[in-house]
């Protein structure tokens, strides 16, 4: 046949270390139909700085791949939440073939058609909080890019038509494809007539969706004349195709007849008017099914399909319930059951319904499904109801006693219910697109295990509905909706150490005492600035002391509602107390560096520097709220300016502002140094595990600090004049030592005259 090959490429992203979903970067394909061969490249590199990242450790990186819908991966190896059905995937992890760069291939043979989705990460680190801008950090970038290779003209067969074929000597396979409509319970696929060098030397392989692999269902026909291979239960509304494989080492041409036959399609062929229920037959059953309540579709024995009683067991069909779409939000929808929801299960059929999610728009959030029996409807009997939930074609099966839900190509999953439990639920997170079908059926419980009931209809709640995460992610949960592209998706964020699919799993959980705590730490190690208040207050710094009462007050009422855990406490939104958390401290800072520069002499309107020290503090913030220089600017601006003050000071005295080695040693050097220690816990030694009392000690060095540098302030009344010069004498410098030193009132302090020439 003739080969077409399609690339697609996706733009690089940055991975994150696993956390939880949400930090998964996931990747959406399209794979068209009639592919043979699909091939990913992945792409990782580093960067640094914007240039290569030569130096950057190497970190191994997963990825998984899942068809349909995006993978549940677990490699934390967590506990997922009860009920909770986890599909399977494929996983890839890469390794670094070179110091800056790796790439590696991941084959798939016949993929399916449709969508496929790749999610990627790094491994889970040490959860250290870094300052943005501090250091260039090191990023590792990922791209997939996709090859697939597809055949084109691909013959199709017709359903109860022959055709002759042949194989040339020089073709070793021939591919065929057909339609398998809905309603339909069994396909077969012949062969016949095969004449070739050794008989019939081929091999017959059929597959759904996509062209057959080596470990399909397949078929030696030099066994069997004529060659006929059956499916039952095909999937509806999908290509099956037909692989045919001459035997190794067979001369010459090999022509043959192939023929396919559908049986339960044939009623479709009539155009009918309104049908409100499709019917599906029991398995094994020879007769053809259609619409509920047509009267000219009869079973083999001669009774109206639907009828219970006329017809012999495993030769009745019954009907598919469709069910209502109601969109409440995104990935918010209820399904309701025509004239429910409370479903009868009678003892002599089962009951089915159908499920349809959108392509795309349905795949990112949870499947919900909860059976509730009614208990009073069992009449005393030991009756369970089994219920199976299969994608794309029910799963009913000609053997009552039966209570699987999964043959050889036909997965699913069970629940039941009964008299002792009388609740059961279903959760499939990122379930695939298209139709779900759930059957009921009633069953006894004997001492010979389950058999029929007799006279016994049981009645059941269902309910049925697509929600964005698994119970809301719980209390210790956030359940976010992230966008990949054009495709939305929901996830869980933990908190407090709790962890898993839906934040269930306990096992590195915070103890109510230790968030008690953690929360206690941060709010009151913000009472350290009362002494820095008092200092302000009892040296006139009003402003001063505003600010730093304004910083205590929010930085108490951020960290009582910025817990992970149920201590929580907000008296305001989240973003204004977090604005003003960090307005506060850096307006501390400003307002402590500006006094010490003791501008008020020098410069007359002083107080504009506050105002200006505001306003660029808060563009920076607005700007970016959690960077370093746009933060760092203004504090450097300001000690700037402080520096400018005292070089002045220091040029026109000729001596060392501040002049006395006390306010040095006592005072500017410990405050200096408690400052840079609180700096040097905030940028280096803060990770997420000892946030609490890190931050906690950062509180009350910052305020400590504040103590320390905030200089006392001179009175109006106290200004000193220097005395008049005298002869040989190059100026006179008065110089109130205890003054410096904040210790004493500067109105009543006494006046020590420094004479320099």
């Amino acid at each position: 046949g003739l080969f077409v090959t399609d690339y697609f490429t996706r733009t690089p992203r940055k991975l994150s270390p696993f956390r939880s979903f949400a930090s998964v970067e996931l990747f959406h394909f399209h794979i068209p139909e009639d592919t043979v061969v699909a091939v990913w490249n992945l792409i990782t590199f580093k960067e640094q700085g914007g240039t290569f990242g030569d130096q950057c450790p190497d970190r191994s990186i997963t990825v998984y791949f899942r068809s349909g819908a995006p993978s549940v991966i677990n490699p934390l190896h967590t506990h997922f939440p009860r009920d909770t059905a986890v599909p399977g995937s494929f996983a890839l992890t890469l390794t670094w073939t070179l110091p800056n760069r790796t790439t590696g291939v991941f084959n798939v043979t016949s993929p399916l058609p449709g969508d496929w989705f790749l999610a990627a990460h790094l491994p889970k680190d040490e959860g250290k909080i870094s300052v943005k801008g501090l250091y260039e950090e090191c990023q590792y970038l990922f791209q997939p890019q996709l090859i697939v290779q597809r055949l084109v003209n691909i013959a199709v067969l017709y359903p109860g038509y022959a055709s002759e074929q042949s194989m040339a000597p020089h073709n070793r396979s021939c591919l065929y494809k057909v339609f398998v409509p809905s309603y339909t319970w069994r396909v077969l696929v012949e062969v016949r007539r095969c004449r070739g060098a050794e008989g019939c030397p081929l091999w017959l392989r059929v597959r759904a969706k996509a062209p057959p692999l080596h470990n399909s269902t397949a078929l030696d026909c030099r066994e069997r004349a004529p060659c006929r291979l059956a499916l039952e239960l095909p999937f509806w509304q999908h290509w099956y195709y037909v692989l045919l494989e001459k035997h190794p080492g067979v001369p010459g041409t090999v022509s043959f007849q192939l023929a396919v036959q559908l049986t339960g399609e044939e009623a479709r062929r009539e155009p009918r008017l309104g049908p409100v229920w499709g019917l599906v037959r029991v398995q094994g059953a020879p007769a053809v099914m259609g619409a509920w309540g047509d009267a000219g579709v009869h079973g083999a024995g001669g009774a109206p399909c639907g009828a219970p009683a006329a017809a012999p067991a495993g030769e009745r069909c019954w009907p598919v319930r469709p069910t209502l779409r109601n969109e409440l939000d995104t990935f918010s929808v209820h399904f309701y059951i025509f004239f429910g929801p409370n479903v009868s299960v009678p003892p002599d059929r089962p009951a089915v319904f159908v499920i349809n999610l959108l392509p795309v728009l349905d795949s990112g959030g949870v499947l919900n499904l909860e059976l509730r029996l009614n208990v009073s409807s069992l009449c005393g009997e030991n009756v369970t109801v089994f219920g199976c939930l299969n994608h794309e074609v029910p799963l009913t099966s000609g053997d009552n006693a039966s209570v699987t839900c999964a043959t050889e190509s036909l997965a699913g999953f069970l629940l039941s219910v009964n008299a002792s439990a009388s609740l059961s639920r279903l959760r499939v997170p990122y379930p695939q697109t298209g139709s779900w079908y759930l059957s009921l059926r009633s069953l006894c419980a004997t001492e010979h295990g389950f058999e029929p009931c007799a006279n016994v209809t049981a009645e059941v709640y269902l309910r049925a509905y697509l929600s964005p995460c698994v119970d809301d992610c719980g209390i210790y949960g956030q359940c976010k909706l992230l966008r990949t592209n054009n495709y939305l998706y929901a996830a869980c964020e933990c908190k407090a150490g709790w962890n898993g699919w839906g934040c269930t799993d306990n096992a590195e959980a915070f103890s109510y005492g230790f968030q008690l705590l953690s929360t206690l730490l941060l709010c009151l190690s913000n009472v350290m600035f009362v002494p820095p208040v008092a200092i302000a207050v009892r040296s006139h710094y009003l402003l001063e002391a505003a600010v730093y009462i304004f910083t205590m007050f929010f930085s108490t009422f951020y960290h009582a509602c910025d817990q992970p855990g149920i201590v929580v406490f907000c008296i305001m939104d989240y973003d204004v107390l977090q604005f003003c958390d960090f307005l506060g401290s850096l307006m501390s800072v400003w307002v402590t560096v500006i006094a010490m520069a003791r501008l008020q002499p020098v410069v007359k309107q002083a107080s504009v520097l506050y105002l200006l020290g505001a306003m660029l503090l808060s563009m920076a913030l607005q700007m970016d709220r959690h960077g370093l220089w746009n933060l760092l600017g203004p504090s450097l601006f300001a000690l700037g300016i402080m520096a400018i003050a005292w070089t002045t000071r220091t040029i026109r005295r000729r001596h060392c502002y501040p002049p006395t080695w006390k306010r040095w040693a006592f005072y500017l050097c410990p405050g200096a140094l408690i400052a840079a220690a609180a700096v040097l816990l905030y940028a280096f030694v803060e990770t997420e595990e000892n946030y609490f009392y890190i931050h906690s000690i950062w509180h009350l060095l910052i305020a400590g600090s504040v103590g320390f540098l905030l200089p006392p302030r001179a009175k109006a009344g106290a200004r000193l004049a220097p005395l008049p010069r005298r002869k040989g004498c190059g100026y006179q410098l008065c110089v109130n030592e205890q003054e410096e030193l904040g210790l004493v009132d500067p109105a009543v302090a006494s006046i020590n005259s420094i004479c320099t020439s």
